[in-house]
């Protein structure tokens, strides 16, 4: 297939990116504040919930569940065709398969806005989907090894976020104006917060498969509480949502000016670049 077949993926990019950036400007502003009021952190299935008992609860959980599907099916094509042009390499390979893991991760959450927008069981949160898919692996043969197996891909997932923030190349996917100049600092931070909230997500899973308990899985709710429970818990807590701010604008930032080099984008100048000509 050629790639300028695959063009209209960018709007499936756009459309991700947006709803990724509201999913997590939702949680992590509605935790904040929770925090705030003397209260905990909340999970997306919570979050989602209460907002869709809203005004306009509802359309909000729409345009995130929409934008959560783009984004599972821009990055699963991504990491087939390549489009990012990560390569074979092994480091490569690693990249692609944190795609399709964080596109399928997201599409999670779609389906549990959808779950929150139309559910009529206001006394379920939600929160027990990822122990009933869990345990559903668990009691299949050799199920342990799959769960840890899950959890050890999503792990490099996470690191590699780490990666990402470190070596700043998310630069070379961004077109290069005074917006993306300017928030380098922010973009990193938000970045190196995914990191860590997908890392635990992984160590979760692998856990819950060691010891063959799925209720030791969960997303990123669970990893607010695990956080909560150590010292200075809620401290830790706050710097992750507030790094999670940060991510939801690397989302929206991501939705404008992302530009994919293996698609039809003209010749345009990537922050990359730009960085690179400033310290020569």
């Amino acid at each position: 297939m050629a790639q300028s077949d695959l063009d209209w993926t960018i709007h499936l990019m756009r459309a991700g990116y947006a709803g990724r950036g509201l999913a997590y400007l939702s949680v992590a502003g509605v935790s904040l504040w929770t925090i705030w009021q003397g209260g905990s952190a909340s999970g997306p299935s919570e979050v989602f919930s209460d907002l869709s008992r809203s005004t306009l609860g509802d359309l909000l959980l729409g345009l995130i569940a929409v934008g959560m599907l783009a984004y599972c099916v821009w990055r699963l094509v991504c990491a087939v065709f390549d489009l990012e042009d990560h390569g074979n390499s092994p480091k490569g390979i690693i990249a692609r398969v944190a795609q399709g893991v964080t596109g399928l991760l997201h599409l999670l959450i779609g389906a549990v806005a959808i779950i929150a927008a139309f559910s009529v069981d206001e006394s379920d949160d939600g929160g027990g989907s990822i122990d009933e898919v869990v345990s559903a692996v668990l009691s299949a043969p050799l199920g342990r090894y799959a769960v840890m197996g899950a959890g050890a891909i999503t792990i490099c997932a996470g690191l590699y976020y780490f990666y990402k923030a470190v070596s700043r190349s998310y630069q070379d996917h961004l077109e290069s104006n005074p917006v993306t100049q300017h928030l380098n600092y922010v973009l990193e931070a938000g970045i190196a917060a995914q990191g860590i909230a997908i890392s635990i997500i992984g160590g979760l899973l692998s856990l819950a498969g060691w010891r063959a308990q799925a209720q030791q899985a969960g997303g990123l709710g669970e990893v607010f509480d695990t956080l909560s429970s150590q010292l200075y818990g809620q401290i830790f807590v706050t710097g992750l949502c507030v790094g999670l701010l940060a991510f939801a604008l690397f989302c929206f930032v991501n939705a404008a000016y992302r530009s994919v080099p293996k698609l039809s984008h003209g010749n345009i100048e990537t922050l990359g670049a730009w960085a690179k000509a400033q310290t020569s």
